[in-house]
């Protein structure tokens, strides 16, 4: 059993209808037809969302996203049409709303790796493979890949595993053309934003993305959706403590993963009970996380 320990009631506002309540984000669409996305503070680990929030949590990843998606633009068109918020929404939407185009959306998650670590580490110990690609011998966790590769998964519901699936897989859900242009756009952003973070001194060992396909005059085309490179969808190492053969230290919720599997959490992970609430201590650490990702990468300060 997983998923949310305590699920939140959605937010009613007027001319907005609710459609999802996901593990960070909750989803109207407004009376345009328009999708209103809203980043919370909430967390997840180990398929749990925990009843413990993170302070400005929502703000640093839309922000974030907001700043990728600008880099982005020239490679490929992004959902979001508006940050103004909704009327008659809560002063506190402010900051962690965006207004975006409906999409088609595709229903795999386009995950790209330059770092053998995670799902992709288990796999490569058992096969010498991730997602069917022949990896070579000698690589251990935390090791550059010979060239980024792109290791698709199933998108799961709150609560289930997102499960790595092979390209042939991708290509039989959505068309072989459909497949090698997410293949190509994800590798293409991916690449892109490997470079800049690394100019800021940060590793981006793997992310993922999400797309939709939009209809214009012109044919449909390919639009990059949800979030985009944040502490929640990517892994972020710093560069100078880097050092295959171990776990990496990183700019994301580690220390909320840590604290569940210690002693002084007193869950067991394998049982069917909900984690407990978080110490303040640990969601300090957290929070401190996210916003030094976000200093770093954007160059501009939290505020």
């Amino acid at each position: 059993m997983s998923g949310f320990v305590e699920k939140p009631e959605p937010v009613q506002v007027p001319g907005l209808t609710h459609l999802h309540t996901g593990k960070v984000r909750d989803l109207y669409r407004n009376e345009a037809g328009d999708l209103v996305m809203v980043a919370s503070d909430r967390i997840s680990a180990y398929d749990w969302v925990l009843p413990t929030e993170i302070p400005d949590k929502g703000r640093v990843l839309t922000r974030l996203s907001l700043w990728w998606f600008d880099l982005l633009a020239d490679l490929v068109p992004n959902h979001v049409l508006s940050t103004e918020l909704p009327a008659g929404a809560p002063a506190d939407w402010e900051g962690r709303t965006l207004v975006c185009t409906s999409l088609d959306m595709v229903p795999v998650e386009c995950v790209a790796r330059g770092y053998l670590t995670g799902s992709g580490l288990v796999e490569y110990e058992e096969s010498r493979t991730v997602c069917g690609l022949a990896l070579p011998e000698g690589l251990t966790d935390g090791s550059e890949l010979p060239a980024p590769i792109f290791t698709p998964a199933t998108k799961a519901a709150v609560g289930d595993h997102d499960e790595n699936v092979s390209y042939e897989e991708v290509a039989r859900q959505v068309g072989a053309e459909t497949a090698a242009l997410l293949r190509q756009t994800t590798l293409a952003v991916y690449g892109r934003a490997r470079d800049v973070a690394r100019e800021r001194g940060i590793i981006l060992a793997d992310t993922k993305f999400e797309f939709g396909f939009q209809s214009t005059p012109e044919g449909d085309r390919l639009v990059l959706a949800d979030e985009v490179l944040t502490p929640d969808s990517s892994r972020f190492w710093p560069a100078d403590q880097w050092q295959p053969g171990r776990a990496q230290s990183s700019y994301d919720k580690q220390f909320v993963r840590d604290w569940l599997t210690s002693s002084a959490s007193g869950w067991d992970r394998k049982s069917e009970q909900p984690p407990p609430a978080l110490p303040q201590e640990v969601v300090q650490a957290t929070r401190a996380k996210y916003i030094e990702a976000y200093e770093l990468l954007t160059g501009s300060t939290w505020s």
